[in-house]
C-alpha cells in the first residue's frame, strides 16, 4: 500500500534533475523519519517496471530498466570514444583519487596534455578535489557521482580489482619466470 509520504518521496525523486540522497529528501520533506523505508518500498514497487529506482554513490534516481535500455539507444546522442590517454588518466584518477597531475604523469610515465583532463571534466566524470598541503599546493582530481552513474557503480569500492581485469582479458596474465626474489651469491672473489 502506498502512503502519502511514499508518494511525496517518489514525486521528489521523479522530478529532480539530479539524484537525491536520503538526507536531501528528508530536508525537502522536513523529516528524515521514514525516508529510507519509503525509498526501499518505492524501489521494490518499481523493480519489475520499465523504470527502476536505483542507488549510485549514496544518491537515488529513476532510470530505464536495464533490459529495456536498447529501446532508447536510437534517441541518444552518439558519444565520442575516449582516447587511450583519457582512458588511462581516468583509470588512474579512479583508483588513486585524490591524485595530482604530477602523480598521474608519474604513474603513466608520460606527460598528459591539459586537454585530457579538460575532456574528463567536460564529461562530468572528474572534478578538482582540492589542493595538497605541500610546496606548490598542487591541485588534485577525483571522480564524480556522474562517473559512478555512467559506469553503473554504487561506490568506488565496486571498481574491478586486478584479478577481475585479468579475467576479463583487459590485462596480460602474470608470467611465472621462476624467479623467487633471491639472487645467488658467489663466495669467490673475481
Amino acid at each position: 500500500m502506498t502512503t502519502d509520504f511514499q508518494r511525496a518521496v517518489e514525486a521528489l525523486l521523479f522530478a529532480s534533475e539530479t539524484p537525491l540522497s536520503a538526507d536531501d529528501i528528508g530536508a525537502r520533506l522536513g523529516t528524515d523519519e521514514g525516508v529510507r523505508s519509503a525509498i526501499e518500498a518505492i524501489a521494490a514497487r518499481h523493480a519489475r517496471h520499465g523504470i527502476n529506482l536505483v542507488e549510485r554513490g549514496g544518491r537515488w534516481h529513476f532510470q530505464t530498466a536495464a533490459d529495456l535500455s536498447h529501446l532508447l539507444r536510437e534517441t541518444r546522442e552518439s558519444s565520442r570514444r575516449l582516447s587511450r590517454a583519457g582512458t588511462e588518466t581516468l583509470a588512474i584518477i579512479a583508483y588513486h583519487e585524490p591524485v595530482s597531475r604530477a602523480e598521474i604523469e608519474a604513474i603513466r610515465g608520460v606527460q598528459i596534455s591539459k586537454g585530457t583532463l579538460d575532456v574528463l571534466m567536460e564529461a562530468g566524470w572528474v572534478s578538482p578535489a582540492g589542493r595538497r598541503e605541500m610546496p606548490g599546493r598542487p591541485l588534485t582530481y577525483a571522480t564524480t557521482p556522474a562517473f559512478l552513474r555512467h559506469f553503473g557503480l554504487s561506490d568506488r569500492r565496486d571498481l574491478p580489482g586486478m584479478d577481475d581485469l585479468r579475467a576479463a582479458g583487459l590485462l596480460d596474465p602474470v608470467v611465472d619466470t621462476g624467479f623467487d626474489g633471491e639472487l645467488e651469491s658467489s663466495d669467490e672473489d673475481d
